[in-house]
């Protein structure tokens, strides 16, 4: 099974509320160093933490984190981008394209360039974070990358198997951090995600649904679209 203890770790937005607790976590469990990336690293209180300058959507900042990375055996991609409005139409083009850029195209792109690295270690990990709205198209552009992102890792869990690296999927509806401050109703605590996450790459499991929502959503996946999305009951052709 695949280990922390000993691990080098990658964290993808490590200034924000989940990347940091993925960061504290990885070190309680063993990791002997963490690369805490952000576009604008911040300073951290610990030598086992490397900052590190890590824009997902710029391919040379990429290219640059894969050399100052190289010994790298967990990538957490983590990193997202979210749209103040629901409706896919009622987007700006840019909002689309960051949120193409940094919730789809940066960790696909990330995973790709840090492939090679992964899979010439042992037990090696890769994690994309994902969202219960990966199954439920309520939040426009943000539920269209997130579902693009699910696929992605479904294809990289497949290709990167036979090299040994274990490729976790994880979902989850709304956590407490400043993303998704303006949302009511439960939200899921960051310190209970990110050690329901390590339990798993601990215990050898491929994904994670961290919350009734998404056990909800997973479920629901074989049922009609019109028990998904009660709307369209209304609707007629």
């Amino acid at each position: 099974m695949p280990t922390l203890n000993g691990a080098v770790v990658l964290v993808t937005g490590a200034n924000g509320g989940i990347g940091t607790h993925f960061v504290h976590e990885a070190l309680a469990r063993g990791a002997s160093k963490v690369y805490a990336s952000a576009r604008t690293p911040r300073t951290w209180d610990d030598d086992r933490i490397v900052p590190l300058a890590l824009d997902v959507t710029d391919p040379a900042a990429i290219q640059k984190a894969v050399e100052a990375a190289s010994d790298v055996t967990v990538l957490i991609n983590n990193a997202g981008a979210s749209v103040p409005s629901a409706g896919i139409l009622s987007h700006t083009d840019e909002e689309i394209r960051t949120n193409v850029e940094t919730n789809f195209l940066g960790p696909l792109f990330l995973a790709r360039a840090f492939a090679p690295i992964l899979s010439a270690k042992d037990e090696s990990v890769l994690i994309d974070i994902h969202s219960a709205l990966s199954w439920y198209a309520v939040a426009g552009i943000y539920s269209a990358t997130k579902a693009a992102l699910w696929s992605a890792t479904n294809s990289l869990r497949l290709e990167l198997a036979p090299d040994g690296v274990h490729v976790v999927g994880v979902h989850v509806g709304y956590v407490d951090t400043p993303m998704a401050e303006h949302a009511t109703g439960p939200k899921t605590d960051p310190a209970d995600l990110v050690s329901a996450v390590f339990d798993a790459v601990q215990t050898g499991q491929y994904e994670v649904l961290a919350d009734a929502t998404s056990v909800q959503l997973k479920a629901g996946l074989s049922a009609p679209l019109e028990a998904v999305y009660p709307q369209l009951g209304g609707v007629t052709v």
